[in-house]
């Protein structure tokens, strides 16, 4: 079986912050533990791995690339001044995270289309959040972390072709 590449070849940079901040920590909140964030892509994958034994390896390895992400945003939040709670900080608002945001679709082609869209909405998420954060370690970091969503979309695009 071919292994595939899902972990971009670059170094992390260091996870640090020029200073606290609420609002940033915030804004990752949602790449943290929101719909589409990283808590619900690696509970996403993991139920896949263990319903799809073609591309459950696969599904388990990004799964752990999802975990480093969540440490690291974890990290982050911590360093700017909050805690790493598995919910969205809307300000006057915090929504837990729930495993009703995870896709329990089982048809290979479904879910396959479904991680791919899901990896480029985690990226555009990002994408976002770099602009809205007037940060460069925090944006580097986010930078590197897009890497790796890349190398998933590539992954989960190869699946699609072999197996649908």
């Amino acid at each position: 079986m071919v292994r595939l590449k899902c972990q971009a070849d670059t170094p992390y940079p260091p996870i640090r912050v020029k200073e606290k901040n609420l609002k940033y920590a915030a804004i990752l909140s949602e790449s943290y533990a929101g719909s589409g964030g990283e808590d619900t892509a690696i509970h996403t994958y993991l139920f896949q791995s263990f319903i799809n034994d073609e591309v459950s390896s696969t599904l388990k390895e990004i799964a752990q690339v999802e975990m480093h992400h969540l440490a690291i945003l974890a990290s982050l939040i911590t360093k700017l001044g909050a805690r790493p709670y598995f919910c969205i900080d809307k300000g006057n608002k915090i929504i837990p995270w729930t495993s009703d945001y995870l896709n329990y679709t089982v048809r290979l082609k479904e879910f396959l289309l479904n991680d791919i869209m899901m990896e480029k909405a985690t990226i555009k998420r990002y994408e976002e959040a770099i602009f809205e954060i007037n940060d460069d370690d925090i944006k580097e970091i986010l930078k590197r972390i897009i890497e790796d969503e890349k190398c998933h979309i590539n992954a989960l695009t190869y699946l699609y072709n072999k197996y649908v």
